[in-house]
């Protein structure tokens, strides 16, 4: 679709930043491009301050409702309302087509996207990459589940701008052209199955970042799990140039992503480009070396030099709220990553510190999911565990289970609230401990989301500090 097509009448899905952004975007465009825009808010959405701005730029809001009334040549469905959804089907039924935002985005300007995903990873890599654009003197944006709609991006692009997108699975879900120059896959392992279901479904909308690449562009994939394995393997069998990536081995491909005696190594169509030592980065573990290596691959192949990756992957510091250092107080280490919200981020985030020094705040809205693998990593890798909120109980119940098992010396201890835990694990830490924030959970039990939990976290520490002094 070329960004001159009638779009006729649209209807967008969710009031939330999202589906402001795409009404806002739509309506701008003018009765040229399209007749007219209708919001369905959802069950929960009420009319206030910002419904009468959308309606104000020409935007028909409903709000209360999820019964979907009229027809429509495009819907543009906000990510997070399952598709199986009686809302979803609704749009569905009178709608001759349903995408997702960013699948809007890149409609009406396809020219220079990256797309990244993976269950965790995205958003560092996202920054990184955007961050090594720059750092080549491209002008980069990041966009999507990173906080920024890709619909807010479009109107303001230039010639020669770059968008790098962190695309979530159910933003993936509703593409069908999505077309970028290069994607990145960087793990799959099990997280929103209440709204995929299957591991199936959910890998699957993950590997449609790919569907449409070519000859021409770059996949980045994983092969370091076997779910992303299999999507490197059907990449390759439709002969899209695919850069191997891997932190556990060298892989044997002509593009390929790796560790070699602990230096960051992308090998582009057999020439390889030796970047830095991974314990330069300011980003720690393995992980973060993973999410590196992508980072550089798809900015080598946009055209950015050796030397400025180089110098990119060395200015770049952590992110807020991912394994982000919140201050050291009395010999103490505190870091915040309330942006793990599934086990497996928390996993990755314990091989970032010492085994036997750490100290963890577990808990959060309870996502039921299995513990038995979190269980066993904090009993390898923790000297402490501090469980609170919704699912702080079940999780406690597992450790201890898992103590018993293993025999391991980890001290489990029980809180109501992110506060009262702070205070126990300030209480059990020593000098020379690591006082993480992972949760492993997401923060709707008490907070509005994670960022807010994370800046509770920091602003805790600071009055910590303010007792003394920060070293």
């Amino acid at each position: 679709m070329s960004s001159q097509a009638h779009l006729g009448d649209v209807l967008v899905l969710g009031l939330g930043r999202t589906g402001e952004s795409a009404a806002r975007y739509l309506a701008a465009l003018g009765p040229g491009r399209v007749s007219s825009v209708t919001l369905y808010g959802g069950v929960s959405a009420q009319a206030g301050e910002r419904t009468e701005a959308l309606e104000g730029a020409g935007v028909r809001v409903v709000c209360g409702t999820e019964e979907v009334s009229g027809s429509f040549d495009l819907a543009v469905a906000s990510p997070g309302i399952p598709m199986d959804s009686a809302f979803f089907r609704a749009a569905r039924d009178c709608s001759r087509e349903v995408v997702s935002e960013p699948e809007l985005a890149w409609r009406e300007s396809p020219e220079r996207w990256i797309a990244v995903t993976g269950t965790n990873g995205k958003t560092t890599t996202t920054s990184l990459a955007t961050h090594l654009l720059r750092e080549g003197g491209l002008a980069a944006r990041s966009v999507g589940n990173i906080g920024t709609p890709p619909t807010e991006a479009v109107p303001d692009r230039t010639e020669g701008d770059w968008l790098v997108a962190e695309l979530s699975s159910f933003q993936l879900a509703e593409t069908s052209l999505f077309h970028p120059r290069a994607a990145v896959l960087l793990n799959v392992t099990p997280d929103h199955l209440e709204w995929h279901h299957t591991m199936e479904a959910y890998a699957a909308a993950k590997e449609r970042a790919f569907a449409n690449l070519g000859a021409g562009d770059l996949a980045v994939v994983s092969v370091d799990d076997d779910w992303c394995r299999a999507v490197a393997g059907r990449c390759e069998a439709r002969g899209v140039r695919t850069c191997r990536l891997s932190v556990c081995s060298e892989p044997d491909a002509p593009c390929a992503a790796f560790l070699r005696e602990g230096t960051l190594v992308v090998r582009l169509d057999g020439v390889e480009h030796e970047l830095l030592p991974a314990d330069e980065l300011k980003i720690f573990g393995l992980h973060n070396a993973e999410n590196a290596l992508a980072a550089a691959a798809v900015a080598l192949e946009a055209g950015v030099t050796r030397d400025d990756v180089r110098a990119g992957l060395r200015s770049f510091s952590p992110i807020e709220h991912r394994i982000e250092p919140a201050g050291t107080v009395a010999g103490v280490r505190y870091v915040n990553d309330s942006k793990a919200t599934n086990t497996d981020s928390v996993e990755k985030a314990l091989t970032a510190f010492d085994a036997g020094t750490i100290v963890v705040m577990l808990g959060g809205h309870d996502k039921m999911t299995d513990l038995a693998s979190l269980a066993g990593a904090v009993c390898e890798r923790c000297r402490v565990a501090v469980c609170f909120g919704e699912a702080g109980e079940r999780i406690a119940g597992a450790l201890e289970a898992a103590r018993a098992e293993r025999g391991s010396g980890l001290e489990v201890l029980r809180a109501p609230h992110l506060r009262e835990a702070f205070s126990a694990a300030r209480a059990a830490a020593r000098p020379g401990d690591t006082v993480l924030l992972s949760p492993a959970c997401s923060s709707f039990d008490e907070f509005s989301n994670m960022a807010e939990r994370g800046r509770l976290f920091k602003r805790l520490v600071s009055e910590l500090a303010d007792e003394g002094a920060l070293s």
